[in-house]
């Protein structure tokens, strides 16, 4: 395990679980049903990572992005093929936020939202560049 574990609340934590699942082919490892169908915990395995989440309890003070009307948050993940899991990622109904580009830090980028709220940048590392690269790939990127 991780020494940091992302923990979502969402509302709709087991049509989450199942996005997570067709999205980033997410593996199951634990669910714990709550009251009246809910699922009161759930840990799930992407890549070489744990991702915990639980459904919104707003007695119990979770709210999930959706009741919040958005996160400060974003889950960034990297993979093998940007471009493909993205488009996975997409399919399965996230939405684009920032579509994939070549950013200036030496990766292959991109943003989603998906239906519960979460951000999600995906990346694939492309080149390594010194610190010193990637002021002067910064410096030179067009003021907006």
């Amino acid at each position: 395990m991780h020494t940091i574990t992302p923990h979502l609340v969402c509302k709709g934590a087991a049509d989450a679980i199942a996005f997570y699942i067709k999205a980033f082919n997410a593996v199951e490892h634990t669910r714990l049903p709550g009251p009246g169908g809910t699922v009161m915990h759930a840990m799930l395995g992407i890549g070489d990572s744990t991702l915990m989440l639980a459904e919104e309890f707003e007695n119990c003070g979770n709210h999930s992005p959706l009741t919040l009307k958005g996160s400060p948050v974003t889950l960034h993940l990297y993979v093998n093929d940007v471009d493909a899991a993205f488009a996975q990622v997409v399919d399965a109904g996230a939405k684009v936020i920032m579509p994939v580009t070549d950013m200036f830090w030496g990766d292959r980028y991109g943003q989603v939202e998906d239906p519960f709220g979460h951000r999600w940048s995906l990346a694939t590392h492309t080149r390594d560049l010194s610190p010193e690269q990637i002021r002067e790939a910064m410096a030179a990127m067009p003021q907006q």
